[in-house]
């Protein structure tokens, strides 16, 4: 039943719109243009006859009823009333070809103007070339043409030899106009310079900049310097650090314009250099942290990095509170001295690379470090793209060494926490010798080792890192072959956490802990059950998705606990080689 209603709609469809074709074709269709006519000769008052009689047949006179009588009060005869009203038709058919070719022809000199969008680089208008706008970004405009709109640069130079229907401008560059500017003249962080046969209709601006204006130059409007401080007027310097440095990706180079730079580094390097004088206990133990634990000091400055947006995120949670207007400003306050002074032990780590190769004399004093490595700094600094990366990876660095240190002091500081006194292991011949003064048999069985978070030493954070690793190729490489035939089998993190759970539960170890002799242990010594393997399992996915800090907790706790160790009231140690582990 379906079927057939179905079939029949389709037809009473087609049948519809093959009927309506011709209608819907004849209004897509548009009108042929009009087919122009020829001037009908000219008709003499006394030729009425002959002017019927060259009139076109196909004319219909009673399409004509609709004319303007004349206006003239003269007797017209019958005869020649049509031939008035042919006529009058015949002078209308030949306007209208007229008006359609002169749209024609404003079509097509409308067409000759292109519209260009912003685009990378430089961007010339030859002459000859009409543009609607013209605009460069990190580029230079030169309008040899004529420009419609605006000629714009950014982080380029604008040139107008041409004519421009609007403003001028350029941003970080130079403005030059022998040229008609029909609108305003501005350069920003730049000079305006006007040739001799420069006209400008509107305002000549210079904002951090000045204008200079060639003999014979006109400016219709007015002129404006904003930005000049006497001697300090000049903003070439700033400008060409623009041009060469920040858009090189590098803090310094090498130009003559680019000395003010060169003096600001050297200053801040003897400013560097005199901190180092006054404190270089501190300096030296610094550059002591990152040459003995290396690894540790890179991965404090990764954790630093992480860290610091969560921390001002808590400040500013608490900032309703009289508590997070007074540590938000001293928080910030103590990372920037301390970035400061993680660089200063970042050059006199550098620098002691050469100094140590000159013995233990006065040249080993980290002042000197810092002034050797300063200046190799500075080299490095004018390397292309990688000269900031340098600046930026000196910094972090920097001050994660500094931070480190600082936790390493403080630990220092604190009373060691007195030693648990492992029990000795009784033998099964000590257990039953009587208490005599005679000495048990030399051959006397000893009992296995007890694993316990007291006795056994704790895993530290890379052994563990090995044992993961192992557990996630063992499980992925499950998931990859079980998948192509069951499917859900390819859901890692689940396979991989119900797999974790499962042995903690009943080995309280893994595959990649039994390579590695790690056992996983409560610290109350009880049995590891399966509430406790599924809480720490669970506890897991929250010390991974904090982008893993709760694993990298292990590195910096003293109990040598992840987060979700912590949780669980769990920790990893080390059994010795030699003890089964199923």
């Amino acid at each position: 039943m379906n079927k057939s209603r179905s079939s029949f709609l389709f037809a009473g469809w087609l049948a519809l719109t093959l009927a309506l074709w011709p209608v819907l074709r004849a209004q897509e269709t548009p009108p042929p243009p009009p087919v122009p006519v020829e001037p009908a000769p000219a008709v003499t008052p006394a030729e009425p006859a002959a002017a019927l009689a060259a009139a076109p047949a196909e004319t219909p006179v009673a399409e004509k009823t609709d004319e303007v009588p004349p206006t003239d009060d003269k007797a017209v005869a019958p005869a020649e009333k049509p031939a008035e009203g042919e006529l009058r038709e015949l002078g209308a058919d030949e306007k209208k070809p007229a008006s359609t070719i002169k749209k024609r022809s404003t079509r097509t000199r409308s067409s000759g103007v292109r519209h260009n969008d912003p685009q990378f680089g430089d961007h010339t208008v030859s002459a000859g070339n009409t543009q609607n706008e013209a605009v460069s970004v990190f580029g230079d405009t030169t309008v040899e043409g004529h420009v419609t709109d605006a000629a714009v640069s950014v982080f380029g130079n604008t040139t107008v030899n041409g004519t421009v229907d609007d403003a001028a401008v350029s941003v970080f560059g130079t403005t030059t106009i022998n040229g008609h500017v029909k609108g305003e003249a501005v350069a920003i962080l730049g000079d305006v310079v006007l040739g001799p046969d420069a006209v400008v209709d509107g305002e000549v601006v210079a904002v951090l900049g000045k204008v200079v204006r060639g003999p014979g130059a006109q400016i219709h409007g007015g002129t404006q310097q904003i930005g000049s401080f006497g001697p300090f007027g000049d903003f070439t310097g700033l400008r060409v650090w623009f041009n060469k440095c920040l858009l090189m990706g590098r803090p310094l180079a090498f130009d003559s314009r680019l000395m003010w730079a060169w003096y600001a580094a050297f200053g801040l390097l003897a400013f560097y250099a005199l901190i180092a004088l006054i404190a270089p206990t501190g300096v030296q133990k610094c550059v002591d942290t990152l040459e003995q634990r290396p690894g540790s000091s890179l991965l404090a400055a990764l954790l630093t990095m992480l860290l610091t947006p969560v921390a001002y995120l808590l400040l500013v949670l608490t900032l309703t509170l009289v508590i997070g207007f007074v540590l938000l400003p001293l928080f910030s306050l103590g990372l920037f001295f301390a970035a400061i002074f993680g660089k200063i032990v970042m050059l006199a780590w550098l620098g002691r690379r050469i100094t140590k190769l000159l013995g233990d004399g006065p040249l080993a004093h980290p002042v000197f470090g810092v002034l050797i490595g300063g200046v190799i700094m500075l080299l490095l600094y004018t390397v292309p793209i990688g000269g900031f990366v340098l600046y930026k990876l000196m910094g972090i660095l920097g001050l994660g060494v500094v931070i480190y240190t600082m936790i390493q002091v403080f630990k220092a500081s604190r009373p060691p926490k007195p030693a648990a006194v492992a029990a000795a292991p009784v033998t099964a011949a000590v257990a039953a010798a009587p208490l005599t003064g005679d000495a048990p048999p030399p051959m006397a069985a000893v009992l296995p080792p007890v694993i316990s978070s007291a006795t056994l030493p704790r895993a530290g954070f890379w052994i563990r890192l090995a044992a993961v690793v192992l557990d996630a190729i063992l499980i992925g490489m499950v998931c990859g072959f079980l998948s192509n035939m069951w499917d859900g089998f390819g859901v890692f993190p689940f396979w991989f956490a119900a797999y974790c759970a499962a042995m903690w539960a009943t080995k309280g170890t893994t595959i990649g802990g039994i390579i590695c002799s790690l056992k996983v242990v409560r610290l109350d010594d009880r049995p590891l059950d399966w509430g406790v393997a599924v809480v720490r399992t669970l506890g897991g996915f929250l010390s991974l998705f904090v982008a893993g800090l709760g694993f990298i907790w292990v590195a910096f706790d003293d109990e040598k606990q992840s987060w979700h160790d912590k949780i669980a009231g769990t920790t990893i140690v080390r059994v010795p080689k030699g003890v089964a582990l199923l």
